[in-house]
C-alpha cells in the first residue's frame, strides 16, 4: 500500500492511497470461508456450500467492506503518525471518477483534507486580560435572604382581601343573565381559585379592592381577561373553545382569603436551606453562609465572562486565519444534508469563529498541559445539577442524590459535548489566570448582568 500527501496551501490537503491486492486479499479470503461455514443454501448441508457460489454470491460485498475497512484504519493511522490536524471528515474530490472495484488492482482512492491553519498562540505576566469580580454586598445578601424567606413562605387565612400582600381568594363562581340572576342551566364553579391583583383590565380589577369573606362580586372574566381564552377557560373550568358563548357577567361570593406569609429569619428557615449540619446559629451565620455560596457562585460567573474577554483578547492576537472555504462547506453540507446549501452559507461565518476559538483552546490546553478528564465531565454535570437545584432554593441537596440527577444527564450523548467544553473552559480560566496578568475590576451584581447583557 502506498499513501501520499500533497499539502501545497497548507490547508487544502489532497491524500492518495493506492491499495494493491495483497493489502486485502488475506482478509477477503478469510472472511468468505467463515461466510461458507454458515451459509444456509438450498441443496446444501451447512458448510458445503462450494466456495465458488460463495463467491459469487458474496464476494464482491466482502471486497468492499474490508477495502473500506483498510482506508478507514490506514488513513486515520497516516493523520495520527504525521500529526496532520484535520477539520472535519474526508471527502472524495468532487471531479473525481468512483473506483471501479470490478477490475483488478491496484486501486487509487484519493480524498480532500481539510487541515488546520498554522498560528501561534501564547501567553505571559506581559499579557493583561480583565477580571470582573462581582462584590458581594449588603443588598445582594438581603436580596437573597428575601428570596429564601419568600420559597419558604406559606398561607394565613384573612378577613379582608389586600392585593399588595399577594393574597389568593377562593369562592363560589356563578353564571349571571341580563337581568343579573343565577342563569339556569349556567356556568357554576365551587372553591375557584382566583388572585385579583393579575386581572388585566383596571376597573374589573378595582371591583375586588377592599373585599371582604362572604361578600359577593359581579364581574365579567371575559372583560377581565381580554385575549386570553386560557386564563378564561381555567377559571370557568371549560374548553377554551366554549369562552365565547359565555361573555356574560359572573357573581363571585368569597370563602376563603388566604394571604401569603414569608417565613421567618429564624433557625427553621437557616436548617430548611442548608441543613442542621451547617451548624448555622444565629442570622449573622445565615448571612455569611449565604456570602459564602454566593462568592463561589458568582466566581463561576466571573470565570465565565473571563474565558469571554480571554477568547477576544485571543482571537485579536492571533488574528484572521485562512481555512478552506469551498472543502470545509462541502463538509458542513455533507453533516447537513436536510438542510441544504442556504443553512450553510447562513451559518458558515459563525461556525469559522467558533473553530477558531476551538483551536485557540486546543493550543492553549496542549501549551499548559491541560487535560479533560472522565471526572472533569462529571464535576461539569454536577455543576449544572446543582446550578438547577439552586433556582428552586434547594442549596443543601445530597451528594447521592446529585450525583445520580449528574449521572442521568451523563447518559444522554448530546449533552456531553457541551459538558467537555465547560470542563475546558473551567480548567484553562483557573490555568490561564496564573500566568497572564489580571486587570480586576471590582463591580456589583447589576452592573456585571449589564455587562453581558452588552456583549
Amino acid at each position: 500500500m502506498k499513501i501520499s500527501f500533497e499539502n501545497p496551501d497548507k490547508v487544502n490537503g489532497l491524500m492518495t492511497i493506492t491499495v494493491e491486492e495483497a493489502d486485502y486479499k488475506d482478509e477477503v479470503e478469510k472472511t468468505l470461508k467463515d461466510y461458507r461455514k454458515h451459509a444456509n443454501v438450498p441443496g446444501f448441508r451447512p458448510g458445503q456450500v462450494p466456495m465458488g457460489l460463495v463467491k459469487r454470491q458474496y464476494g464482491m460485498q466482502v471486497k468492499m467492506d474490508t477495502i473500506n475497512k483498510i482506508l478507514g484504519e490506514n488513513l486515520q493511522k497516516y493523520i495520527a503518525d504525521n500529526k496532520i490536524q484535520m477539520l472535519g471528515q474526508p471527502l472524495a474530490p468532487e471531479a473525481g471518477e468512483a473506483v471501479d472495484l470490478e477490475k483488478a488492482a491496484p486501486y487509487e482512492f484519493k480524498f480532500d483534507i481539510a487541515v488546520a491553519p498554522e498560528f501561534n498562540i501564547e501567553l505571559s505576566g506581559k499579557n493583561k486580560v480583565d477580571y470582573y469580580e462581582i462584590a458581594v454586598d449588603d443588598k445582594l445578601i438581603d436580596q437573597q435572604v428575601e428570596m429564601f424567606r419568600s420559597r419558604a413562605g406559606h398561607y394565613d387565612k384573612a378577613e379582608t382581601f389586600d392585593p399588595e400582600q399577594r393574597d389568593m381568594l377562593k369562592g363560589d363562581l356563578r353564571e349571571l343573565d341580563e337581568n343579573g340572576n343565577t342563569l339556569e342551566g349556567g356556568i357554576t364553579v365551587e372553591g375557584a381559585s382566583m388572585m385579583p391583583q393579575y386581572i388585566k383590565v383596571e376597573d374589573q380589577k378595582k371591583l375586588f379592592d377592599g373585599a371582604k369573606l362572604g361578600d359577593i362580586i359581579t364581574f365579567n372574566p371575559t372583560a377581565a381577561y381580554p385575549d386570553n381564552d386560557i386564563e378564561v377557560s381555567s377559571l370557568l373550568k371549560i374548553k377554551k373553545e366554549e369562552v365565547g358563548e359565555h361573555k356574560g357577567n359572573f357573581s363571585y361570593q368569597i370563602t376563603e382569603i388566604s394571604r401569603f406569609v414569608k417565613a421567618e429569619n429564624n433557625a427553621e428557615l437557616w436548617n430548611g436551606v442548608y441543613g442542621e449540619e451547617a451548624g448555622i446559629k444565629d442570622e449573622a451565620g445565615f448571612r455569611k453562609a449565604i456570602a459564602d455560596g454566593l462568592k463561589e457562585q458568582l466566581k463561576g460567573d466571573s470565570d465565565y465572562r473571563f474565558i469571554q474577554d480571554l477568547r477576544a483578547y485571543c482571537e485579536k492576537k492571533v488574528g484572521k486565519l485562512t481555512f478552506p472555504d469551498a472543502l470545509l462547506k462541502r463538509i458542513m453540507l455533507a453533516n447537513n444534508k436536510d438542510k441544504g446549501e442556504e443553512f450553510v452559507e447562513k451559518n458558515y461565518e459563525q461556525s469559522i469563529r467558533e473553530l477558531t476559538w476551538h483551536l485557540i483552546k486546543q493550543q492553549l490546553a496542549a501549551a499548559h498541559g491541560i487535560k479533560v478528564e472522565d471526572n472533569d465531565v462529571r464535576e461539569s454535570a454536577r455543576q449544572m445539577a446543582r446550578a438547577q437545584f439552586a433556582q428552586y432554593g434547594m442549596t443543601n441537596v445530597p451528594d447521592d442524590y446529585l450525583n445520580g440527577y449528574a449521572d442521568d444527564m451523563l447518559k444522554k450523548r448530546e449533552n456531553i459535548d457541551s459538558f467537555v467544553e465547560a470542563a475546558l473552559d473551567r480548567k484553562l480560566a483557573a490555568a490561564v489566570k496564573e500566568i497572564v496578568k489580571l486587570n480586576v475590576k471590582s463591580v456589583s451584581l447589576e452592573e456585571f448582568n449589564k455587562l453581558v447583557s452588552e456583549q
